[in-house]
């Protein structure tokens, strides 16, 4: 492992520090499989007489209903299957949200982490709204998923920003807006059960800026000129008009077609989200690439490069098996 001084904006975390992100990471994925388990026994079993037979009705949390057939051997031991499996899960979900609240205790007590709160917000309202698998987390606050996966700190010349960018994939356009209906919200709506300031810019109708002036921007790749109604431009993320409208960036489809990587970070407040983001190494390619087009702004050609080349340096570093 190199001396962290000899590379001035890669320094280690204490050990202290490493143990503490680690116990937390496994609460914090065993925690979101219980989640996962949970959202399958949602709703319940009943029995109801229909017709004048006694029938096992499954129903959705949200109402609706479905016959699973007459009373027999076989629908009573689905009756006792699923209640069984909703007692166990339930049991477990509730065990691990006492243990995601002490994780996060410690996690603030051992100063784990350094994301920004609000950042951490966001990622967590989109997940709660079950949409956060239509958004990457591109520029530089994909650094924190990096330097959280390798135990470092980057140094803030390479990190500091007031804004995160979201890159939306249209091509998953049609679930995400199904998933915001059954809401009956709009993508702004979700930003601000995170934060209820925030507000979409009159003149950048793809960013909105909270009462502290950190923004969100929702970004996607050019659309294709033949696309029409399958991938239309300008494009609202809900029905609702005061929306976000995303807005188109240049290597919009390259971001898209870059590996993945998601990993859990922690914000200062303790709290836990996960990061979807591309593989590191992807990220420092297309820094690069931006940092030599002619038309990208002078300024930040400087930190394209500036990033580009500390990721490359954690990579080789701390995280080899990603090379």
């Amino acid at each position: 492992m190199p001396d962290p001084t000899e590379t001035a904006l890669l320094a280690e975390v204490s050990e202290s520090q490493k143990r503490q992100y680690i116990d937390a990471e496994t609460v914090f994925r065993a925690y979101a499989d219980a989640k996962q388990a949970a959202a399958g026994v949602r709703g319940s079993m009943i029995w109801r007489e229909l017709r004048g037979k006694k029938t096992l009705i499954r129903t959705s949390a949200a109402g609706g209903q479905k016959s699973l057939g007459v009373e027999s051997a076989e629908t009573n031991a689905m009756y006792a299957r699923f209640n069984a499996r909703k007692i166990s899960v339930e049991e477990r979900l509730t065990s691990l949200k006492g243990q995601i609240t002490l994780q996060q205790r410690l996690n603030r007590a051992q100063r784990v982490g350094r994301v920004s709160n609000v950042v951490v917000a966001v990622l967590q309202a989109l997940e709660k709204a079950a949409v956060d698998k239509h958004f990457l987390v591109v520029g530089a606050h994909a650094l924190h998923a990096y330097e959280s996966a390798a135990g470092v700190r980057i140094g803030e010349p390479a990190m500091a920003t007031r804004d995160i960018d979201l890159l939306f994939d249209t091509r998953k356009r049609v679930s995400f807006v199904t998933a915001l209906e059954k809401l009956d919200s709009s993508l702004l709506g979700v930003l601000q059960k995170a934060d209820s300031s925030f507000e979409i810019v009159t003149d950048q109708q793809y960013t909105a800026r909270n009462r502290d002036g950190f923004e969100v921007g929702i970004i996607r790749r050019a659309a294709a000129p033949d696309a029409g109604a399958r991938d239309p431009h300008p494009l609202r993320m809900s029905a609702n008009e005061d929306d976000f409208w995303a807005v188109q960036v240049a290597m919009g489809e390259r971001l898209l077609g870059a590996r993945r990587f998601d990993q859990m970070v922690v914000a200062t407040s303790g709290q836990m989200a996960l990061i979807r983001t591309i593989h590191p190494l992807d990220f420092s390619r297309i820094k690069r690439d931006l940092a030599d087009q002619v038309f990208r702004e002078p300024l930040k050609k400087g930190k394209d490069r500036l990033q580009a080349s500390v990721v490359d340096d954690l990579v080789r570093d701390y995280l080899p098996h990603l090379m």
